[in-house]
């Protein structure tokens, strides 16, 4: 052999290695996740559902942010410090705070941000979320037209100051919440309703929007300018929207999918026996419902009626036989798990189904229907199997319990929350995910100073006056039984019929690291790795 030949093919060959080796390194680490519906805005602001906070939450950083574990820890403020007496909030923020564009993130965005949130004319659903800040109540009413009023003002370049109306140990959960991150004026003011869109947004979090192809998918990029894009490991990711969960777990199978939304109820008990180590199944902080909208007759007067569709529900069977995923059964609106709260119960609770069932009959012929003269009523729920088997299931033991004519109506994500929103049903299928661990954030959507939000269309003055009361209440045993007397009173009126508590179920591919279940559900990408 020729030595010179043999020497030149090594060190040609040992260079080929370092390159691959290099290009492994450098090679795009891309995150493939299913969500749920469309997003209906990209708009931290004005979104309402979790599937666009999950978005939201790796575009854009607040004040106070999520941990790995949905813990609340230091976003774009690094620290801060509370008055003796919790009225004064002084953030500092991070001197490495960065937009997108490379323009660092200042006290002035957050002061435009809080008051973009609770000013009237951005109507987000969420505008109420900053009550406990001066003002914010009585700007998000339009009470009070100057929103330089608000409670939070830019003390330098880099600290912010909040005053609260009253010490509110949980303030800064509220500020981890999506609708108070912080948003770039600029960017509104040229873009207006696109700024969200590829390549006109600008962001701080840990990435940015490349790419966005409606019911298909949403592409986002790491963004070199996050104060923390070193120890981000996950170059892009990629949203799907699927709201045909059997589609979602087949495309998770097949290793298209690195993280299901959701997991069909007719699949839980094969994932559970079939992927141990994929399936996800852990207490969720949240209620499963049907909303009563309190603005049409007959449901919005007829209290008797109320009763007794809530009274003829078996939610034993929903949860044991529909959903299968370990759900609680519910009784109350708020779901347990808040240290010093008690829930509070609807009527009949203690009661077997059987008992419930004929104290159903009572109410029914009460509200004046009858086997001869039945209750005609349309259930509305947004696309979704799930869904569409728990309507089955109700409409069937009102049915056989009642005699009631029940149909359904299934509309696409957008149009069943402006559906709701307008207040064009009579019994829609609803959810509440806590933002935060306090019953407050269960109730306040439904007062009438909660704005949009309010889709049951509920008012009850004593309702409203205990959640101004809690609200100025600082001592905590105190406010939790302001708050337990406020739930009584809303069940009492039976303007929703709880049907469970949740749990939380995902496929999670054994590639991802830092992925960890936790109460509030809240699972940042910027935390996790994917091992290829």
């Amino acid at each position: 052999m020729n030595i010179a030949f043999a020497r030149l093919r090594t060190a040609a060959l040992a260079g080929a290695f370092v390159l691959a080796g290099t290009l492994a390194a450098q090679a795009e680490v891309v995150f493939h996740r299913g969500n749920g519906a469309e997003p209906e805005t990209l708009d931290p602001h004005k979104l309402t559902g979790i599937t666009e906070a999950n978005i939201t939450y790796d575009l854009f950083e607040g004040l106070v942010t999520m941990d790995p574990h949905g813990q609340e820890t230091p976003g774009a403020a690094e620290s801060w410090t509370v008055s003796d007496d919790g009225l004064v909030y002084t953030f500092n923020l991070r001197k490495d705070g960065k937009w997108s564009n490379g323009e660092p993130v200042t006290a002035d965005d957050v002061v435009y941000s809080f008051r973009r949130l609770v000013d009237p004319a951005t109507a987000a659903d969420y505008g109420y979320i900053l009550a406990p800040v001066t003002n914010a109540d009585q700007i998000n009413s339009g009470e009070l037209k100057d929103v330089t009023q608000l409670g939070v003002e830019a003390v330098d370049q880099y600290t912010v100051k909040v005053t609260l109306k009253a010490s509110t140990p949980y303030f800064t959960g509220i500020l981890a919440h999506s609708s108070c991150q912080i948003v770039n004026k600029a960017a509104i003011d040229k873009f207006g309703d696109t700024w969200t869109r590829p390549g006109n947004s600008v962001s701080n979090g840990a990435y940015t929007v490349a790419e966005w192809v409606p019911q298909s998918k949403l592409v986002l990029k790491k963004n070199p300018n996050f104060h923390d894009a070193a120890n981000v490991k996950i170059d892009t990711v990629v949203y799907y929207p699927t709201e045909d969960l059997d589609e979602e777990y087949k495309r998770f199978q097949a290793g298209e999918l690195d993280f299901t939304y959701d997991v069909p109820s007719e699949r839980i008990k094969a994932a559970a026996a079939e992927m141990p180590k994929e399936f996800h199944n852990a207490p969720y902080f949240g209620t499963y419902f049907y909303g009563i909208n309190m603005t049409k007759e007959p449901l919005s007067t007829n209290l008797a009626l109320r009763k007794a569709l809530m009274l003829a529900v078996n939610r034993e069977v929903l949860t044991d036989k529909i959903t299968q995923g370990g759900e609680q059964p519910a009784y109350a609106w708020v779901p347990p798990g808040v240290p010093g709260y008690e829930q509070q119960k609807i009527e009949g609770a203690d009661m077997t189904q059987e008992e419930r069932n004929e104290l159903a009959k009572k109410y029914y012929a009460e509200a004046g229907y009858s086997e001869s003269n039945p209750y005609k009523v349309e259930i509305l729920y947004n696309t979704s199997e799930n869904h569409k088997k728990i309507a089955v299931a109700i409409a069937s033991m009102w049915k056989q319990t009642l005699g009631v004519d029940a149909t359904l109506k299934n509309e696409e994500w957008k149009v069943y929350l402006d559906t709701r929103e307008q207040k064009q049903y009579q019994l829609a299928r609803m959810a509440w995910i806590g933002d935060y661990l306090d019953p407050s954030n269960f109730m306040e959507q439904h007062t009438q100073y909660a704005g949009t939000q309010n889709d049951l269309g509920y008012n009850n003055a004593t309702f409203d006056g205990d959640l101004r009361k809690a609200q100025v209440t600082p001592e905590n045993g105190e406010r939790m039984k302001i708050l337990e007397a406020a739930e009584k009173t809303f069940l009492t009126d039976v303007p929703i019929i709880p049907i469970y508590h949740y749990t939380n179920q995902h496929l999670v591919s054994t590639k991802i690291t830092g992925y960890y279940d936790n109460l509030l559900g809240w699972n940042l990408t910027r935390y996790m790795a994917k091992a290829e």
